[in-house]
């Protein structure tokens, strides 16, 4: 399968999670359900691959959804690191505030699927501080520490179809 082209992610069999640690004790894992992201591969020279994503704030608390309704996210560079690993470089936008931020990116295989479409994987992880984004809520506990940690991680799974040429 001929990688190179333009794809939309897959909302129903792509996941865009997150894990807080919560009360200092366990973690808490969620994730968004109503998003849409789309991405251009560029197979002979990544590089030049680009990806976009667009998260409705309503499907989680925290966001002020009336004033941010919605988060976004736009790819700036894409380094291969090695084989099928890549370091994604991209504006987030939360709240009103943007900021860089790196997501080590592992293309896991692609595929035709049993209906005919092109697909292709990619697992996603990273790290960043809530607080950049003025997401500040928190309550501190009796015995020291708060509720809901600082930092969090991202654990993102895509799985996106390529688009069809118009016509």
């Amino acid at each position: 399968m001929r990688l190179t082209g333009d794809y939309d992610v897959d909302v129903a069999h792509t996941r865009l999670g997150f894990v807080a640690r919560h009360a200092m004790v366990t973690k808490v894992r969620g994730s968004f359900m109503q998003f849409e992201g789309h991405l251009h591969i560029d197979a002979a020279d990544p590089t030049k691959s680009s990806g976009t994503l667009r998260i409705v704030t309503a499907s989680i608390d925290f966001f002020d959804m009336p004033t941010y309704p919605e988060i976004t996210f736009a790819s700036t560079a894409i380094e291969q690191v090695t084989g099928d690993s890549y370091r994604v470089t991209g504006d987030l936008t939360i709240k009103g505030v943007t900021m860089p931020v790196i997501l080590d990116v592992e293309f896991t295989g692609s595929a035709v699927d049993p209906m005919g479409n092109h697909r292709l994987g990619l697992e996603a992880t990273g790290t960043l501080n809530r607080k950049d984004w003025g997401i500040t809520w928190n309550a501190l506990l009796e015995a020291g520490g708060v509720l809901v940690s600082d930092k969090i991680d991202l654990a993102i799974d895509v799985s996106a179809i390529k688009s069809q040429p118009a016509g």
